[in-house]
């Protein structure tokens, strides 16, 4: 009995493991089933999701792709240079670095705000201001040295970078600096030649692929970053020294008179290049952001004013053109006062009673003018007026105004008489310097201009005649007498024949009439039998000596003495005081156009140029040959005294001279006249 039960439970206790054992196995199929299925649904959901990015949306992830490895940058290339006529750089671009941020990438905004102020000699609120935006790019700091820059790389702050650029200099800093204008921090022309030729100096945009790694940093393959950008430089027809001697005695004249500004332009009568530019109150382009917009404002082809006398000429030559009157036609001028339609036309306090057509321009008479001017008639004024570049923009290579010169049609009698004497209009400087340009070249139409080459825009217009050469030299001959025996006898310059007229002119106040303020205003053309030179002067609101042969005059006097002794074709003459100012803004290579002209020419060896080691002896000298001398040596001197023979000289002679007093001794070298 007992084996019985005995085995009874073994074989209960098999059956029962067996059925545990059956019941785990299957168990564990379950585990795997579910574990594959599990699998395979996370492998078809990553196969589905796949196939949605590659089908779906593959095209837009590509391009996102795309833009994280690859840049697109514009292409930065140096601006080009503008030079001088001899090829002295007026305007370069230099490399410097400029300072930017990533804001997302600044930690500690007040810790690294502190450290940038001290560097960039910024307030510390500047940078926390910028530094919390949520922009992913900002400016710190443009335009900085490289010894900022240098301190700044020392500091190495996470998420500020330096990026190079370029910067634009002005070696000779006010010089010219209205007509240069100047460029802004994006490199783009802003005023003056820099924004006319601005598309030709930045060169053509270009834009390049970069590739870009991991952290975002750009890499290049090979060197493509100038590929295929060219710039160019210009060449202005200013004489660098020329404009120098100009400015210095323009600014010693409108400060003398206290004028409100003064310009003048001198040009080559035979090509109509612009030798000189100059405006005063001076303006310099190296730190434009300190000036006010009327200050930088080129005066001298944007401001129109009223011309007054000095548009006489132009008046009288298209009347001996029409063969409406001859130069000894005579018109009675009223005695000094001529009442039309209520308006008094006066001659300034003179009482001329008959004068002749070459009288009225010598003396300068109002009421003659008014007179030619009603006999011409206002439609053939006109016509030659327009011909002559008045009432239109001139085409040159700067902004300009085109002045106001109205249809004849809507002119008055009063009008056309007072457009005679230069009211009732209004031009620029360098219209009126057109105009006597025309006159100079017995005339015939030459465009001014004061860019040189193929980058001029005034290449392609023609020279056309306006006047005969005979109507052209008889009113140059009247201007001659107006230099000699009429107004302008302040600007005679003794062994030149000069042709010349004075101008003083009203000008309106803020209701429209005339007031108390004058523009004073001198043109000289010389010499008159073969012109070479024109200078056109202008003084405006000058507090004392308000007439331009007063104020204007003596200007031309000085600049054109001062263009002969740089020039060497001073007269030799007795018994006139010259007084040239010396350019102040001399460079250590200095390039004297005697000592140029001396080697081009054939006849004149290098080994009679005299060596610039020393100062040279001029005592006893005639101030011609002294003057020359000097030149030849870098140095142009100051003349006291009146005579024609250098008595005394300093610095003493035999002294040695280095580059740097070549440069600097300008201003203390005086040379003292006798008559021997």
């Amino acid at each position: 009995m007992p084996n019985i039960l005995k085995k009874t439970r073994k074989t209960t206790s098999l059956k029962r493991d067996k059925k545990f054992a059956l019941k785990s196995f299957s168990n564990e199929k379950f585990s795997i089933q579910i574990v594959i299925m599990f699998f395979c649904f996370i492998l078809s959901v990553l196969w589905v999701r796949a196939g949605y990015i590659q089908i779906w949306e593959g095209k837009d992830l590509a391009i996102k792709a795309k833009k994280q490895h690859l840049a697109i940058e514009t292409i930065s290339v140096p601006r080009g240079s503008i030079v001088d006529r001899n090829g002295d750089t007026l305007a370069k671009t230099i490399e410097c670095f400029s300072v930017y941020a990533d804001p997302r990438k600044i930690q500690e905004v007040s810790e690294v705000s502190e450290k940038l102020s001290e560097v960039l000699s910024k307030p510390k609120d500047f940078f926390i201001k910028n530094l919390n935006k949520s922009s992913h790019f900002v400016w710190l700091s443009r335009h900085i040295d490289d010894a900022t820059a240098s301190a700044l790389k020392d500091l190495n702050i996470p998420g500020v970078m330096l990026v190079r650029e370029y910067e634009r200099v002005y070696p000779y800093k006010q010089l010219a600096g209205q007509l240069l204008g100047f460029v802004g921090l994006d490199g783009l022309g802003l005023e003056g030649l820099e924004r006319s030729y601005n598309e030709s100096l930045s060169g053509e945009v270009r834009k390049q692929f970069v590739r870009r790694d991991a952290a975002g940093r750009k890499f290049y393959v090979g060197n493509q970053e100038h590929k295929d950008v060219n710039t160019e430089n210009i060449q202005l027809s200013i004489d660098v020294q020329i404009q120098a001697i100009t400015e210095n005695i323009l600014e010693k004249a409108v400060d003398k008179v206290k004028a409100k500004w003064g310009g003048a332009l001198v040009v080559n009568v035979k090509s109509g290049e612009v030798l000189a530019w100059a405006q005063y109150p001076f303006f310099n382009p190296n730190a434009y952001r300190e000036y006010k917009p009327i200050e930088y404002k080129n005066r001298l082809s944007l401001d129109a004013l009223e011309p007054g006398s000095t548009f006489k000429p132009f008046l009288v030559a298209s009347a001996l053109e029409e063969k409406v009157v001859t130069k000894d036609t005579i018109f009675y001028c009223e005695n000094g006062l001529w009442k039309v339609h209520n308006v008094s036309i006066r001659d300034d306090g003179r009482f001329y009673k008959k004068l002749s057509v070459s009288e009225i321009i010598s003396l300068s008479s109002n009421i003659g003018c008014g007179k030619l001017s009603l006999a011409l008639g206002p439609h053939k004024y006109h016509h030659y007026l327009t011909k002559l570049g008045f009432g239109k923009p001139l085409g040159i290579e700067v902004s300009e105004s085109k002045g106001i010169l109205r249809n004849p049609t809507d002119w008055m009698e009063v009008d056309t008489i007072s457009a005679g004497f230069g009211q009732s209009l209004s031009t620029t400087t360098v219209q009126l310097a057109q105009g006597f340009l025309t006159l100079a070249n017995y005339g015939v139409y030459k465009p001014i201009k004061v860019v040189l080459g193929d980058a001029s825009k005034v290449k392609n217009m023609d020279n056309f005649r306006i006047f005969s050469e005979d109507v052209s030299k008889e009113v140059l001959g009247m201007m001659n007498d107006v230099v000699s025996v009429g107004t302008g006898k302040k600007a005679a310059i003794k062994g030149i024949n000069i042709a010349g007229k004075t101008g003083t002119a009203q000008k309106a106040d803020r209701t429209g009439k005339y007031g108390e303020a004058r523009s004073a205003s001198f043109v000289g053309i010389l010499p008159e039998d073969n012109p070479e030179y024109l200078i056109v002067v202008v003084i405006d609101e000058p507090s004392v000596k308000k007439y331009g042969g007063t104020t204007a005059a003596p200007v031309f006097h000085d600049i054109m003495l001062g263009v002969l002794a740089y020039q060497g074709k001073l007269p030799d003459t007795q018994g006139y005081s010259l007084v040239v100012t010396s350019p102040e803004c001399k460079k250590k290579k200095y390039k004297s156009s005697i000592v140029s002209q001396n080697k081009e020419n054939k006849d004149v060896s290098d080994s009679s140029l005299p060596e610039p080691s020393e100062v040279p002896n001029v005592t006893g000298e005639s101030i011609r040959t002294a003057v020359e001398t000097f030149i030849k040596r870098g140095l142009v001197p100051s003349i006291k005294g009146e005579g024609s023979v250098v008595v005394r000289q300093d610095p003493e002679a035999g002294r040695t001279l280095t580059e740097e007093d070549i440069a600097t001794m300008s201003n203390k070298c005086t040379l003292w006249l006798s008559e021997g």
